[in-house]
């Protein structure tokens, strides 16, 4: 059986197997099936990003989930919360995002939210590739009125921003802040003008001129120089930065300091830790997450878990646990008491709420934080063989994390949605860190080359 789910969906170059609208179709099929066989009346939400390919996919995508006899609704596009939030609040049995998150324009891929607004767990991923890979989605195909049928939701905006502003304590406003958003070309080009101007901010925008191929081109979370340049320019107090389907942000203070996912967690954990509000006094980060965000937690009086890399696996520790904070370094952040999945415009506003709060600005609120000094570097890779495989590789890695000790960490691990391994190095001194980075990225590419060639 063909295994298409990776860590965030299923995911590829467009036009490409299995983004092709033929493979789409099927997939489309399959979520009909697998949904029509657990609700009575099944209806299945599709949003997307504003990538090119998102209108072919999204009708064959429709195609399929119509043929099986589900009906289906369109939200255009649309953050990937949003769309989390309006599967829950709409109750629809499923919502399916087209978008390829961070990834360059003419990628694409599929995202399926389960009817309670929570990605679809690893046993029922499994099971829908076991329905694609039949020959025949069902085996009577239905007919007249039994076909689905599609209808657009026009408010679909105006809903998720009315959620986002009611996050946002009443008794406060953010009259008088200079905020500067830069969207990345993608899905939050409207929505989050809309709602930091209409809750009172004097807002600036990069990234909302999206044209299907200019999405995380140059600017958004993975690229936020240009907004650090704007914050300086326009004197702002703050700078926000989504990726193309705005589930994650990378922010930047009002001296031009970029803070990634792990200062956001920090600033916020501290915060609810204060206020005898963090549940179980417990944050959840992934591997990746620096060991500044432990010191500064465990400080306070709380403690940080760690799960393997995903946004899915941290929200599936916070339930497990009921805990109601945690994320990713990447910028995705869960507050599970609003919301099911990582929203980087419900996490600006959470931080907003904490600067509005304290009359302390953010580079301030910044201070106190101190994390390791941390490398990375992606090798792209042909075949993602395991470790185990890859004795000189494995043996480095073995001699550097004997090398840092306890004061630092090594992590290997190949990408869940792209042909890359990842190598991250955390320790005291920058300049040691970066040259064993580099060893390890030399001995991985050329190990997994030879042992990719020699299959």
């Amino acid at each position: 059986m063909e295994k298409l789910f990776g860590t965030d969906g299923i995911r590829g170059k467009a036009n490409e197997h299995p983004i092709t609208p033929e493979m789409v179709l099927k997939i489309g099929q399959a979520l009909g099936v697998y949904f029509r066989a657990r609700h009575p009346s099944p209806r299945i939400l599709i949003g997307k990003d504003t990538r090119r390919s998102g209108y072919m996919l999204e009708q064959a995508l429709s195609a399929g989930i119509c043929s099986v006899g589900v009906d289906v609704n369109y939200l255009g596009p649309l953050p990937t919360p949003g769309i989390a939030y309006l599967t829950r609040g709409m109750r629809a049995c499923a919502g399916i995002v087209i978008s390829a998150s961070h990834n360059p324009f003419d990628d694409n891929g599929i995202k399926v939210f389960n009817h309670d607004g929570y990605k679809l767990p690893d046993q029922d991923e499994a099971e829908l590739e076991r329905i694609i890979g039949r020959d025949h989605a069902v085996e009577n195909m239905p007919v007249g009125m039994s076909i689905g049928r599609a209808r657009r939701i026009d408010d679909a905006i105006g809903q998720y921003a009315v959620f986002l502003k009611e996050q946002f304590p009443k008794h406060f406003t953010l009259e008088g802040l200079r905020v500067v958003i830069d969207c990345a070309n993608g899905a939050s080009y409207k929505v989050a003008p809309k709602v930091f101007s209409e809750l009172g901010a004097e807002v600036f925008t990069i990234g909302v001129e999206p044209n299907g191929r200019n999405i995380n081109d140059g600017c958004g979370a993975l690229h936020p120089e240009n907004l650090r340049e704007k914050v300086l320019l326009y004197k702002a107090n703050i700078g926000l930065a989504f990726d193309g389907d705005a589930d994650r942000i990378v922010v930047v203070d009002d001296k031009g300091q970029v803070c990634d996912g792990d200062y956001l967690m920090a600033i916020c954990g501290l915060k609810l830790l204060k206020d005898n509000k963090l549940r179980d006094a417990t944050v959840v980060s992934t591997i990746m997450s620096n060991m500044g965000l432990d010191a500064v937690i465990e400080g306070a009086g709380g403690r940080v878990i760690r799960t393997k890399v995903g946004d899915r696996y941290v929200v599936e520790e916070m339930r497990k646990g009921n805990f109601i904070l945690g994320g990713e370094q990447s910028g995705h952040i869960i507050f599970r008491d609003s919301s099911t999945t990582g929203d980087g415009l419900l996490a600006a506003l959470k931080l907003l709420e904490v600067i509005v709060e304290s009359g302390r600005s953010l580079s301030d609120l910044r201070r106190p934080i101190i994390m390791f000094p941390q490398v990375r570097k992606d090798v792209p890779v042909e075949r993602k063989i395991p470790t185990e495989k890859l004795p000189k590789l494995s043996s480095k890695l073995d001699q550097v994390q004997k090398e840092l000790g306890k004061k630092g960490r090594v992590l290997f691990r190949y990408s869940g949605t792209e042909n890359l391994a990842r190598i991250m190095l955390e320790g005291e001194n920058f300049d040691r860190i970066s040259s064993l980075c580099t060893e390890l990225a030399e001995i991985a590419e050329r190990e997994i080359a030879a042992e990719s060639g020699a299959k």
